[in-house]
Formats: C-alpha cells, sequence, structure tokens
C-alpha cells in the first residue's frame, strides 16, 4: 500500500509542473486524497461491506469534490488533476497512468444492471469538462479533448474531440509547417483578414480542418482567375485592370459591438409611451 502512495506521488511530479515538494503534493492535492479514499472504498466494496463502502465514497465526495463510485476499479499512477467535479460511475475500469482533468464524467447512459460506464485503457487522458458516457473502450494513449462528449468507442493513440466526440487524425507524415500548402493557406488568410489560429498542425480540429480546405479552394480559384486575367491581357483586354474591393475588418467589428436595438412594440407610439 505504502509502495503505492510513494507511486502516486513521483507520478504527479511527471504530470504537473506546479508540483514543488512531496509534502505538497501529500497534504495540498485532493486528487490524489480521492483515489487513496477509492482504494480503501473499493476494498470494503470486494468484501459485500457495501454501505462502509459508499460512507467512505462519501466522506472522499464531501472532502475532495470528486465522486468515485467504490465499485470502480482503478489502476496504478491514476491522477486527477485539480479534480473538482469529476464522477466516475460503478462499473468503470481505468487502466495504468491514466489522467483525468476537472469536471471530467465517465458516467452510463443506461439504468440496466450490468456493464454501463466507459473502460480507459492505459495512458488516456481526458480533458476537463468532458463526458465519457456508456460501456465502450478508450483504446491505449487516447486523448479526449476538454468539454467533448464521447459516446462511442475510441481506438488506441487517437484524439477526440468535439460534441459529439469525434475521432481526429493527425498528420503523421511529419511535413514542416513552412510547406508550400501551409504558405499558401496563410497567405489566403492574411489577404481576407483571417487569423489563422486554427489552421496550425499542432491544433487538429474537424472545423480548423474545414477553414483550412476552405482557404485552399479559395486560394485555386485565385490563380484560376489570375491566369485568366493574363490570357486576356496577352490578348489586349484590361478587364482585369482594376483592383478587387478590400474587406474592411472594422466594418464587421463595428456590427458585433453595436448592440442591437429592440423594435417598438405596436400601439408603443400610439398610447405616447417611449
Amino acid at each position: 500500500m505504502f509502495e503505492n502512495v510513494k507511486e502516486d506521488i513521483a507520478s504527479v511530479f511527471h504530470r504537473d509542473p506546479a508540483a514543488r515538494s512531496r509534502w505538497e503534493v501529500l497534504l495540498c492535492y485532493p486528487g490524489l486524497h480521492a483515489v487513496w479514499l477509492h482504494r480503501i472504498a473499493h476494498w470494503l466494496w470486494l468484501r459485500d461491506a457495501r454501505l462502509l463502502a459508499r460512507m467512505v465514497s462519501n466522506l472522499g465526495r464531501w472532502l475532495t469534490g470528486i465522486e468515485i463510485h467504490p465499485g470502480a476499479r482503478v489502476g496504478r499512477r491514476f491522477f486527477i488533476d485539480h479534480g473538482m467535479g469529476v464522477v466516475i460511475g460503478e462499473t468503470a475500469e481505468i487502466g495504468d497512468d491514466v489522467t483525468l482533468y476537472q469536471g471530467v464524467t465517465l458516467g452510463g447512459t443506461s439504468w440496466n444492471k450490468g456493464k454501463r460506464h466507459p473502460t480507459l485503457e492505459d495512458g488516456v487522458v481526458v480533458g476537463a469538462g468532458a463526458k465519457v458516457l456508456g460501456p465502450f473502450t478508450v483504446g491505449k494513449g487516447a486523448k479526449v479533448g476538454s468539454n467533448a462528449v464521447v459516446t462511442k468507442a475510441v481506438p488506441a493513440g487517437a484524439t477526440v474531440v468535439g460534441i459529439p466526440g469525434r475521432i481526429i487524425v493527425r498528420d503523421e507524415s511529419g511535413a514542416d509547417e513552412q510547406d508550400p500548402i501551409h504558405s499558401q493557406r496563410q497567405a489566403m488568410a492574411e489577404k481576407i483578414g483571417f487569423d489563422a489560429y486554427g489552421v496550425t498542425r499542432d491544433m487538429p480540429d474537424p472545423v480548423a480542418r474545414a477553414i483550412g480546405q476552405m482557404l485552399d479552394h479559395m486560394h485555386a480559384v485565385d490563380s484560376r482567375i489570375e491566369g485568366m486575367c493574363k490570357a486576356l491581357n496577352d490578348l489586349g483586354s484590361d478587364y482585369c485592370a482594376r483592383d478587387l474591393p478590400k474587406l474592411d475588418s472594422e466594418q464587421f467589428e463595428a456590427l458585433i459591438e453595436e448592440p442591437q436595438q429592440p423594435a417598438p412594440e405596436q400601439g408603443d407610439e400610439a398610447a405616447g409611451r417611449p
């Protein structure tokens, strides 16, 4: 038991740069306190002391704000960072080296008895506010993005984001961000006044991917129009001599910032009301 405690404390230093000393981790990390109390509650649960197990679990919830059902199975070096609002259901199974952040729910979608909650294999990371709901498996080394809602199995090594959760496939080619496609997207984004945070390779998001494809398409259209204008110029036409109108980002900002005035109700003016 003491070996597990030492292992848990050591694992915090690998995953939380804010940890400064062993005493700080021992005394000030409610995520660890919740896990340690859960191990006591689970030990009682397996020996049919169900009421006492629930009492220990409820004490842990009261002290830490983290609710772990005593029937849940938890592996080694399980770390709950911050932890407030974490809920782990009865039939949840958690492997080794798993990390959960605040507000995570490992819940069920059925009132039937039996397996109702997810299984998290080794090395899974679940971001703040995410909900993993149902009796399926999140594969080894997978990551669940903050506030995602996952209701289907996740393969090993995948990343899931969004509502409902969508599996993201990272570009494993190792291409440099300064490749021609990235440069074209960046140039087009700057041309139309779009701040292209979402189209970098280190933020794999479906919306970012869609925006990137739109920028690629717009760049292709621009290239085609430039080619047509050049051909017309070669024929002696000045059709493309005029510049295209520029997009004024200040106008869009004004529309966003200017509050919308509600229309007066019928009869207000006739009654003399303002």
